[in-house]
C-alpha cells in the first residue's frame, strides 16, 4: 500500500495506545517523530502502562492499542488482532524472581506480586502453577522494590526488569519463556497490537500497513530509534536498552509468521481449556 496516498485529504485522528517502554518507543519512532508519512491518518500517542491499556481496551476506548495477548479473548468483540507489533520471546520472557530461588511447589504457596491479571505473564503463570494462587497486583515498575522490601515472596516481572532484577539483589526462579518453550516448542507471545473493528476493514487494513511500516522504519534506522527509545529506558544504558529492544522488536514484530500464529493459538487454547479465558481461536489477523 502507498501510505502517502490521499495525503491531501482531511486527516483522520486515531489514538494509539502503547507502553512508555523502550521497545514500544522504538517501534513507533517514525510515527512519533513525524519522520514516517502516515497518509490520511494522524496518530495521537497515548502512553500508559499495559495493565491500564488492557483495562481501557475492555471498554473500547482507544482506536488502536497495545494490549497483553491475555486480554484479547475479553475484547475480541471490539478489537481485531494485528499481524504486526507483537512482543514475542523465544526461550525467554517474564520471570519469577525473589530473594532466594523458589521451587515450583514453593511458588504455589508463595505470595507473588504480579503486574496485572490481564497480562500474558499472569496467564502463563496460571498455566504453570494453577489458579489457586496468592497474588497481589503491583505496578510493573514497582515490583522489584516491592519484593526487595519483603512485601511479597516473589515477583512476576516484565519489560526491562528482566534485565535489571539482579541490581535489586534478586534471583530468578523461573523464566516463563523457557518453561513455555519446553512445554510446547513454541515462542511465547506476550504483547500485541489491536485495532477497533468499528473503524471498518479498509481503515483497519491501511492502519495495519502503516504500523508495520513504522516497525520496519525503526529497524532500518536502528541507532536513531534507539536514541529515541532511551528516554523511556529506566535504569538502562544504551547497550542494555539496545539488547532489550532486540529481544522484543525483531522479525516476529514485523509479522507473526506461521510459527508465531501457531504460538498465539496455542497459548489461547491452553488458557481456554484451563478455564482461564473465553475461547477465541482460531484467531484472525489483520494485515500481512
Amino acid at each position: 500500500m502507498d501510505i502517502t496516498a490521499n495525503a491531501q485529504a482531511p486527516s483522520q485522528l486515531l489514538r494509539l495506545g502503547h507502553s512508555p517502554d523502550p521497545d514500544d518507543a522504538f517501534m513507533f519512532y517514525g510515527l512519533a517523530t513525524g519522520k514516517l508519512p502516515s497518509g490520511r491518518y494522524r496518530f495521537e500517542h497515548i502512553l500508559q502502562d499495559i495493565q491500564t491499556l488492557n483495562e481501557r481496551a475492555t471498554r473500547g476506548e482507544l482506536e488502536i492499542t497495545a494490549v497483553s495477548l491475555h486480554a484479547y479473548p475479553h475484547i475480541q468483540d471490539k478489537y481485531a488482532l494485528m499481524a504486526s507489533g507483537c512482543s514475542m520471546g523465544e526461550n525467554y520472557g517474564p520471570m519469577i524472581v525473589g530473594k532466594r530461588h523458589l521451587e515450583i511447589h514453593e511458588l504455589k504457596k508463595a505470595r507473588i506480586a504480579i503486574p496485572g491479571k490481564l497480562t500474558t505473564a499472569f496467564l502463563t503463570l496460571q498455566l504453570m502453577l494453577g489458579n489457586d494462587l496468592n497474588t497481589v497486583v503491583v505496578p510493573f515498575d514497582e515490583i522489584l522494590d516491592f519484593v526487595q522490601r519483603g512485601n511479597a515472596d516473589a515477583g512476576l516481572i516484565i519489560h526491562e526488569g528482566q534485565l535489571t532484577y539482579q541490581n535489586n539483589g534478586l534471583v530468578c526462579s523461573v523464566d516463563l519463556g523457557q518453561w513455555w518453550l519446553k512445554q510446547t516448542g513454541l515462542p511465547l507471545p506476550l504483547g500485541v497490537n489491536v485495532i477497533r473493528r468499528d473503524l471498518g476493514y479498509e481503515v483497519m487494513r491501511e492502519v495495519a500497513a502503516i504500523l508495520k511500516s513504522s516497525i520496519a522504519f525503526s529497524l532500518a534506522h536502528r541507532d536513531a530509534a534507539i536514541r529515541h527509545a532511551l528516554q523511556y529506558a529506566r535504569d538502562m544504558n544504551t547497550p542494555l536498552a539496545d539488547r532489550f529492544v532486540g529481544m522484543y522488536v525483531n522479525h516476529w514484530t514485523l509479522d507473526f509468521g506461521d510459527r508465531g500464529r501457531q504460538a498465539v493459538n496455542a497459548i489461547l487454547d491452553a488458557g481456554s481449556r484451563a478455564g482461564f479465558i473465553p475461547s477465541c481461536t482460531p484467531v484472525e489477523f489483520v494485515g500481512q
